[in-house]
Formats: C-alpha cells, sequence, structure tokens
C-alpha cells in the first residue's frame, strides 16, 4: 500500500528537474532566433520597400513610412527575445564568471531593442520617399530616443562580451575568448565608421548590426550545448 502510493509521488519530483531544463532551453532558443529573426525580416523589407537603399539608408528608417509597422515590430520581437534569453542565462549560469552582469547587460540590450522599435527615427536621405535627401539639422524627441536606445544596445553588448570573454578565457577557451573580444572591439569601430558619413552609413550600420546579433545567437547556441551537457 505505501510502496503504491509512494510512487506516482516520486515521478513528478523527478520529472521537476526535466522540465526545468526544458524551459531554459526554449528561453535561450529565444537568443539564438534573435540574428536570423531581425535580418531575415530586414532582407525581405530590402527587396520589397520601394525606394530602401541598404547603401545610404540605416536599417532603422524601414520603422518609416506605410508599411513601418514591420520593422516596428521586429524590433520589439527581437529585443522580448533578448529578454527572454536574458532569463535563461540567469537560470543556466547559476555562478561563476559572466552569472551575475551577464543577464542584466543582455537583458539591457534586449529593452533597448525595443525601445529602438517603439521611438522611431526621422525621416532622411530621401527615405521613405519624398523625405529630404540630406540629415535633419534637428532632431524629434522620438529620433533622439532611437539614437539613445542605439548606443545603449551596443554599449551594453560590448561589455557583455567583455565578460564573457573572461569566463571563457577561465574556462580555457581560446577559440571564444577571442570570438568575445573581436566582436568587442569590430562592432563598434565599425559604428564609428559608419557615423563618419551619415548619408551612406546604411551599410557600416548593419555590417556592425550583424556581427553583434551573430554573436548573441552563437552565444545562445553554446550555452545551450552546455546546459545538454550538463556544464553550464
Amino acid at each position: 500500500m505505501h510502496e503504491a502510493i509512494a510512487t506516482p509521488d516520486a515521478a513528478p519530483r523527478s520529472a521537476a528537474p526535466g522540465r526545468t531544463a526544458r524551459a531554459t532551453r526554449a528561453l535561450l532558443a529565444c537568443g539564438a532566433a534573435t540574428a536570423p529573426l531581425f535580418y531575415g525580416s530586414v532582407v525581405v523589407q530590402m527587396l520589397a520597400r520601394p525606394g530602401f537603399d541598404i547603401r545610404r539608408h540605416p536599417i532603422s528608417l524601414l520603422s518609416l513610412g506605410d508599411l513601418g509597422w514591420v520593422q516596428i515590430g521586429t524590433f520589439v520581437l527581437t529585443g522580448l527575445g533578448g529578454v527572454a534569453f536574458a532569463a535563461g542565462m540567469r537560470r543556466a549560469l547559476r555562478r561563476g564568471r559572466g552569472a551575475t552582469w551577464g543577464p542584466p547587460l543582455l537583458g539591457l540590450w534586449g529593452l533597448s531593442l525595443v525601445a529602438a522599435g517603439v521611438f522611431t527615427a526621422d525621416p532622411s536621405v530621401g527615405f521613405p520617399p519624398g523625405a529630404p535627401q540630406g540629415v535633419p539639422d534637428q532632431m524629434s524627441w522620438h529620433s533622439v530616443l532611437h539614437g539613445v536606445a542605439f548606443f545603449t544596445s551596443f554599449t551594453a553588448l560590448v561589455v557583455l562580451c567583455l565578460v564573457f570573454a573572461r569566463r571563457f578565457a577561465g574556462l580555457g577557451r581560446r577559440d571564444w575568448t577571442a570570438c568575445c573580444v573581436a566582436t568587442a572591439v569590430a562592432a563598434p569601430v565599425i559604428v564609428a565608421l559608419g557615423m563618419r558619413s551619415p548619408t551612406a552609413a546604411g551599410i557600416p550600420f548593419a555590417v556592425a548590426g550583424a556581427v553583434a546579433f551573430a554573436w548573441v545567437s552563437a552565444l545562445a547556441l553554446r550555452l545551450m550545448a552546455e546546459l545538454g551537457a550538463g556544464r553550464a
């Protein structure tokens, strides 16, 4: 009689760690999806939006016009994916290097992307069609906040790269340490190059973003692999 009662009670307890691991993996998968989601949407819009030229127009300008809601939604969904990744990172890295500062920095990166979608840039460089060909002399309040969100996201990411460079160095992973350091250096340098020519910043900004997003997705996949191997 006692064995018949104890056995059903033991099954849920033994299954709980499995459910926790699956939930953590799902949150990490949100991070892995950020780069494909964001740049998949951007590529489709580049081909579909009349007048958009990545050689001249930053990706942020896709948030303007009749179909601007697509890019706004892309920013917001990608940012929420980053926030979910931060929650998964918190669950996966309970101790050790990166466990303290990694999740909040990643969460800040995600929230900054949400803000970049909510607060749109001003029309400029001829986009949307009919917009001034140059850069406006004065910025609207929402364009200023968009710029703040942009630079906050990159700053958070650079610091996050350095945090994980230290973590991977401690684990003896020279390949990942080099990847983190290279991303921390390359992304802001490319952004700085784009800022030197505001009317031709589209490609530099897009490349810098691709480097950043690719690193985030790769890190999520790495943590998923560590979780599967029981090393996270």
